[in-house]
């Protein structure tokens, strides 16, 4: 495959921008077209109900429509006398062979994040999916085939570790992008970086929700049902622990949450009314039911109990239903690792510090919102937070909610 992108490469990358936006335009066209037949794709190898599914290559084909004009984007600069008798200008050029390692969590979106992107700039692209859900990819390749790429600029490679470690010692390919779990996400990092080689590593989360007793708890719940149990709460971005501030709120928040959890329905995507499929394989939910035993031995309180599903007709699926945890500390497995499951903990914060402070501390603190009526809040918790510099702030007058995400991942409703 890479030597199949290399061979392809120097002719599109010398083909013109426009050419190459003109592949893209086609390419979106044909993604809408077919959204449908991709979404039945994804969600009868994935599991995630068919609204999400179609969602999920939404926000796909927004990159290529981003990718579509791009000729604007490589457009070079040019100052005259930066120095004496001297002009500066510069010019973007392709990197080469690229290739995107990508999660079975969004077998879709995650791969339209990179190649679009890296094939409109006039590089060729070699895509290793998840072995757990490649199919979706397999027929969006065609797409892109039928949209006009040139035979060879975009590749698809199967398969597990040995792939990805033929990816990442190949020496024509020059840059590995990687969406996925820490562990894996270092190694590859490491393994890449020893060579002299880019790299970027997108890797686990865990997302934070603060609650302020001035807090609309109609709204938050609306908000944590959506987060924490969409797509069976396999989200990159799922906010898994809620973090009211003080006994009373807390109290309210649980209350109002219990119900709507156990009211979640639980069904294989060809059911309509499906809320939450299974999880993606037997080894996610034993880890999964691994942890909530985890979270049981510690001492905190399951509310809400998801296990011991089983759905007529489908006795072997791999179902669990939404878990809510109450009273979890900061020193539970439950709460310092990422789950990656309709799993939720609520840590009972004392005060608006100490939720800030927790918050900042977590090794893989990431997104964060914090629901309130007070503007000044808000905004006193975005200056105060320590990833700052990496994260953008989208704030609201209406609803007064303040939502943060870091620049690289975006939250999926």
């Amino acid at each position: 495959m890479v030597e199949a992108a290399a061979e392809a490469l120097p002719r599109w990358a010398a083909a013109p921008p426009a050419k190459r936006a003109a592949v893209m335009f086609n390419f979106r066209d044909l993604l809408k077209r077919h959204i449908s037949e991709l979404a039945q794709l994804l969600s009868a190898e994935h599991g995630k109900t068919l609204p999400d599914a179609e969602g999920e290559i939404a926000r796909g084909i927004e990159v290529v429509e981003f990718a579509s004009g791009i000729p604007q984007v490589l457009k070079g600069d040019y100052s005259e006398q930066v120095g004496s008798n001297v002009d500066s200008f510069s010019v973007r050029q392709p990197v080469g062979v690229v290739a995107g390692i990508t999660p079975f969590n969004f077998p879709a979106m995650m791969p339209l994040w990179m190649y679009p992107v890296a094939i409109a700039c006039g590089n060729a692209f070699v895509l290793k999916p998840s072995e757990k859900d490649p199919t979706v990819v397999l027929r969006i390749a065609e797409l892109l085939a039928e949209a006009g790429l040139p035979e060879g600029v975009f590749n698809v490679v199967n398969g597990d570790t040995e792939a990805v470690d033929a990816l990442l010692d190949h020496p024509r390919v020059e840059a590995v992008s990687f969406v996925g779990s820490t562990a894996i996400g270092e190694y590859i990092y490491k393994r890449r970086t020893d060579s002299g080689k880019r790299v970027q590593t997108l890797c686990g989360a865990k997302n934070h929700m603060i609650i302020m007793p001035d807090a609309d708890m109609e709204q938050v719940t609306d908000a944590l049902i959506g987060s924490a149990y969409g797509s069976a709460g396999e989200r990159c971005m799922a906010v898994s622990v809620a973090v009211p501030i003080g006994e009373g709120t807390a109290d309210k928040l649980v209350e109002s949450l219990a119900p709507r959890i156990r009211a979640l329905k639980v069904a294989p995507y060809t059911d309509a009314t499906s809320v939450l499929g299974p999880v993606i394989s037997k080894q996610s939910y034993d880890r999964i039911h691994d942890y909530i035993d985890q979270g049981l031995d510690k001492g905190a309180n399951l509310v809400v109990d998801g296990r011991g599903l089983k759905l007529h007709g489908y006795e072997g699926g791999y179902f669990i239903g939404g878990c809510l945890f109450d009273y979890v500390t900061t020193d539970m497995s439950i709460y310092k690792e990422e789950i990656f499951g309709p799993v939720l903990s609520v840590v009972r914060g004392k005060s608006y510090d100490e939720a800030v402070s927790m918050i900042n501390d977590h090794e893989y603190g990431n997104g964060t919102a914090i629901f309130t009526r007070d503007g000044d809040a808000a905004r006193d918790f975005w200056s105060r937070a320590r990833w700052h510099d990496w994260y953008q702030c989208a704030y609201s007058s209406s609803d007064r909610v303040s939502q943060f995400r870091r620049l690289e991942a975006v939250i999926v409703r």
